[in-house]
């Protein structure tokens, strides 16, 4: 408490210092990491659901500080350009071409907008169109491109409503498309800097336990409520292909809307007041009501109040109907969950959760289908004896799976999976799905027989895989497992499961990923289906290898090592080296003694990652894993300190002990909570000659009710919350420390400002410390600009204290 004072009163005096600033212009990289970033990225690629057709969709490498430089207002958790009408942050395409699967050729689409945003792309029903937005300095346009012909064109002015996310749905008969647009006769948004307050902002509690986390960009005052409101609200027409439009319905705040399978109804999602400061939009209160596919009104199906006082708890959750969702397989059949514990994980019961359906036209009474033991978390419909049913819960890291018919509740659903998820070499993969003939997607079924495609970690490497499962006997067959040993492979779908045709993706450390088919009940070699080129060939030949090493307590870990290239490993010469960890929470540990990590898969560079100073001559440990462990009722942040330094210290000696690096020159680093892990070992430990923490949060009393894997609040665990924050032990930090923050951070828990009262309290103390803030940047950095001015910093700073430490 005495050392908190003290910080305290340090920062209170702040101000009567003078400040440190550094006028500085944009800088960039040096030469060999500048040819590294400034690539031209591969497109990413969408397929239809046969696997017959192939969308390759094109977007810049980084946006531009002029992207970044657009109107933007912050509400209930949202970031909108008013202007447009559309989310912030949106990442947009610009290009997008086609090919059949079959084919060699990639096809232009044609009729694309000039300058293109391309954002919202989805396939029609019967998959022979294309719809996608096209954002313009003064909206939203729908386009629509036709697949047969390779011929794009508008179908709206700039007055679609992209505000609430993906704002249209296709009519399952594939007449048209029902869009939010603007109302219009939609009042301007009030100037919050020129609105006078008609009176003082006024919270009040009426007793009720309200534990909330620490969000984002809430609603402050009326002014906002007004404002945001006007946002949210559209007009729902049908447009079709021509342009022509229909008004549907009049306007309302409306979040989602969907058809049941057969397109007969809808279920419409619109948001209503109050709303809250306190809680982002979608815990605001909504109703859900079934329309015709006419725009008839049918009846009121839900109403969700304000959720502001949930119990406490990551599995705590509403009372009522909540995940309320077409099933896939029927023509109209409404599904949903409802709590059997009130909502609260600290009720004991046997039960969780209860999933009930109710047919169309709605009137009846809803029946019961199954009932879970942990919270659920969702269903994949099969049929109308079969469906698999996925629970979990997030204290045990338990998940269940089970399978269960939905035309019998007296029949006990029969658990197939009861496992740790965290345990990612028993991972039994995932149900694979196909499109019936509703539109909707339901298990991929051979008789009774469906399949499980997974990612297959094991001890002795990657091997993904393929089981097919007889949903009567519940025994499993292993119909492929890929044998590569240099190389990985992804397994993306079916083309014809009966057939035994697949997708896969395959890559190595430097052959780019690239789609490929296969017959997986023959030997031949995989067709290939893209060739995308490797834009990394500078460091073709660095040396990788994914090391294992023990934690003095026994528990297993492992890491990305990189060498440069030409590195003599016989000769041993000293480097300095860069180890990158981001610390994860596990109740056992097995589990977090697995790794993901494979030394075959393509080495990808992006800013987020240090593998670029292996062209500048450093050793570099990439990932290195930093479990904490809790076992039992031990909680893992009880003894998070000691965990990170044991992390660490197993790292360096690992490395060390192959004989490649100076121990003396080892610099760590992480971004958002691996920025707070670095904080925390600069500060408890002397391993480290330097370190650079990326947009992280530093002081856990300002997030007083729970953080990332932590969900006790501070007042039930003040000594953990205090001894995780650096910030509270700001006077024992004297390591050199590279402080980067975007200054628009959208992150829960990441506040700008807790880099600014690190920097403050670290300065005030002596610490050697520089603070980069990033204009208009939030959690992520994307301008092309700033990312090259990061680098730079990161460069210089990794230069002057880390490869020339001892030789100033």
């Amino acid at each position: 408490m005495k050392r908190i004072c003290i910080i305290l009163f340090v920062l209170l005096m702040a101000p009567r210092f003078v400040e440190s600033q550094e006028n500085i212009t944009y800088q960039v990289p040096p030469a060999e990491i500048l040819e590294l970033v400034d690539i031209e990225r591969a497109p990413s690629v969408n397929m239809d659901s046969k696997g017959g057709q192939m969308l390759f969709l094109y977007r810049n490498t980084f946006k531009t500080l002029s992207d970044l430089n657009q109107p933007e207002v912050r509400l209930a958790g949202l970031r909108i350009n008013p202007d447009a009408n559309i989310s912030s942050t949106v990442t947009y395409s610009n290009n997008i071409r086609y090919k059949k699967t079959k084919e060699k050729e990639v096809r232009q689409i044609e009729g694309l907008p000039s300058e293109p945003l391309i954002a919202y792309i989805s396939f029609s029903p019967d998959e022979t169109k294309l719809a996608f937005t096209n954002t313009v300095e003064n909206g939203v346009e729908l386009w629509i491109a036709d697949l047969k012909t390779l011929q794009a064109g508008r179908v709206t002015d700039a007055v679609v409503n992209a505000n609430a996310g993906f704002p249209y749905s296709w009519f399952n008969d594939g007449s048209g498309l029902l869009v939010r647009m603007l109302p219009e006769n939609r009042p301007e948004l009030i100037d919050t800097q020129k609105a006078l307050p008609e009176g003082p902002i006024v919270s009040v509690s009426d007793g009720q336990i309200s534990q909330n986390r620490t969000y984002q960009d809430l609603l402050k005052n009326p002014v906002d409520e007004a404002n945001f409101e006007t946002l949210m609200t559209s007009e729902l027409y049908k447009v079709g292909f021509d342009g022509s439009k229909t008004r549907w319905k009049e306007a309302g705040m409306y979040i989602s809307q969907s058809f049941s399978p057969d397109g007969k109804y809808l279920l419409l999602t619109t948001l209503s007041r109050p709303f809250s400061y306190t809680v982002p939009y979608y815990s605001f209160p909504n109703i859900a009501e079934i329309y015709t596919a006419d725009g008839d009104f049918l009846m009121k199906f839900n109403e969700q109040p304000l959720l502001e006082n949930l119990p406490i708890g990551f599995m705590a959750t509403q009372q009522g109907k909540r995940n309320i969702n077409w099933r896939a397989d029927k023509s109209s059949t409404l599904y949903w969950a409802e709590a059997l514990d009130k909502g609260d994980p600290e009720v004991k019961v046997d039960f969780r959760d209860e999933v009930f359906q109710l047919d169309a036209p709605f009137t009846g009474s809803p029946r019961s289908l199954v009932k879970t033991i942990n919270r659920y978390a969702g269903i994949t419909w099969g049929n109308d004896e079969y469906a698999i049913l996925r629970d979990y819960w997030w204290n045990t890291r338990n998940q269940k799976m089970y399978v269960f018919n939905p035309s019998d509740n007296k029949q006990e659903p029969r658990i197939i999976v009861d496992r740790n998820y965290q345990n990612v070499y028993d991972d039994p993969g995932y149900p694979q799905t196909a499109k019936n003939a509703l539109g909707t997607y339901t298990l991929q079924m051979d008789g009774n027989s469906i399949y499980f495609f997974a990612d297959g970690f094991t001890a002795d490497g990657q091997f993904p895989f393929i089981d097919e499962l007889d949903l009567r006997t519940l025994q499993k067959k292993r119909i492929y497992q890929s044998a590569y040993t240099d190389k990985v492979e992804e397994l993306v779908t079916f083309v014809d499961s009966k057939k035994g045709i697949i997708i896969t993706r395959i890559e190595s450390p430097t052959e780019y990923p690239n789609y490929y088919i296969r017959n997986i009940r023959n030997k031949r070699a995989p067709e290939p289906l893209t060739a995308f080129e490797n834009p990394f060939k500078s460091i073709e030949n660095v040396y990788k290898e994914v090391i294992s090493y023990k934690r003095e307590d026994g528990v297993e870990l492992t890491g990305t090592l990189y060498l440069p290239a030409g590195y003599d490993r016989e000769k041993k010469e000293k480097l300095p080296m860069v180890m990158w960890a981001y610390p994860t929470e596990y109740k056992d540990r097995n589990s977090a003694g697995q790794t993901t990590a494979n030394p075959n898969s393509f080495t990808y560079l992006s800013y987020g990652n240090p593998i670029y100073w292996v062209t500048r001559g450093y050793a570099i440990l990439d990932d290195a894993a930093f479990p904490i462990v809790g076992e039992g009722d031990d909680q893992p942040n009880d003894t998070f300190v000691e965990q990170l330094v044991a992390n660490a210290k197993a790292a360096i000696d690992a490395v060390d002990a192959l004989g490649y690096i100076d121990r003396e020159r080892v610099a760590v680093g992480g971004h958002s909570y691996g920025a707070f892990m670095t904080a925390n070992l600069l500060t408890h430990s002397d391993l480290f000659a330097a370190g650079i923490a990326r947009s992280g949060a530093y002081n856990r009393t300002l997030t007083p009710f729970g953080f990332q894997a932590e969900e006790r609040n501070y007042w039930v665990a003040p000594e953990t919350y205090n001894a995780m924050s650096p910030f509270m032990h700001a006077d024992k930090m004297k390591t050199p420390l590279l402080l980067t923050h975007g200054e628009s951070d959208n992150n829960s828990g990441t506040h700008t400002m807790q880099s600014e009262r690190y920097f403050q309290a670290l300065k005030s103390f002596g610490a050697p410390v520089r603070l980069v803030l990033l204009p208009k940047e939030s959690h992520g950095y994307a301008a092309r600009e700033n990312v090259l001015h990061l680098l730079w910093e990161q460069d210089q700073w990794l230069e002057k204290y880390v490869k020339m430490k001892d030789k100033k």
